[in-house]
């Protein structure tokens, strides 16, 4: 008689965090919102611990502010965290797209073209958010191409912190002109599997349109919106 294996099982409240998680990622949840605990706790059908247990994960990680007499509030990044942070993500995403070159399948490429194409359409449609939301498909898949797990953790660390200048905020025309064009040539080169024009490509990029960008946006309206 086979003994029943048994089945691994998420608790509650990683449940409610990876949820809250994705909301401030989206954009659901914008940088300096105040949490409503009574709303989310109606929405998600929970009690109010597994949601403080997930705030409190979420704090850890830099997306909350536990303030004293104010709850939670989505927390707001600054200039300095652009200047610190966005060219440590550009050489994180150089080295993904040197490594996705060198190991990326047939299959890989296609996938990568696909989600290239989609982000493509909805920019010649100028159907913003879901630009965005491909956009930031289109980078994780790269990294998950690079087939380097070390590598994607630390992005996804450091994609946290500056969650508020990365895949929500609205840009101007031409700089949305600009970051596609950037787009188009590091999807020639991943196709030309040419590991330093897509590393040095992808490093500029970030560190470069994307965080003028984020900073700009920064500056107009103190602070809630994202770059490509």
């Amino acid at each position: 008689m086979t003994t029943p294996t048994a089945i691994p099982r998420l608790n509650l409240h990683d449940t409610v965090t990876t949820a809250l998680r994705g909301m401030i990622l989206d954009g659901v949840l914008v940088p300096g919102q105040k949490i409503s605990e009574k709303k989310l706790c109606e929405q998600f059908g929970i009690s109010r611990t597994p949601l403080r247990e997930a705030l409190k994960v979420l704090a850890s990680e830099g997306l909350i502010e536990l303030l004293p007499r104010r709850g939670a509030v989505v927390a707001q990044i600054t200039e300095a965290d652009i200047r610190d942070l966005f060219p440590i993500m550009g050489a994180l995403e150089g080295l993904a797209g040197e490594l996705a070159c060198a190991r990326m399948t047939e299959r890989d490429l296609e996938h990568l073209q696909e989600l290239h194409d989609q982000m493509m359409r909805s920019y010649q449609r100028r159907d913003e958010q879901r630009y965005l939301r491909q956009n930031r498909k289109m980078h994780e898949a790269i990294f998950e191409v690079a087939r380097n797990p070390a590598l994607t953790e630390m992005y996804q660390q450091v994609l946290t912190r500056i969650h508020a200048c990365r895949f929500i905020v609205k840009k101007r025309e031409e700089e949305w002109a600009v970051a596609v064009a950037e787009h188009e040539v590091i999807m020639e080169a991943l196709r030309a599997r040419d590991s330093g024009r897509a590393a040095q490509l992808m490093r500029e990029h970030i560190a470069g349109t994307s965080a003028r960008i984020a900073l700009a946006s920064l500056e107009a309206d103190n602070g809630v919106r994202d770059a490509v």
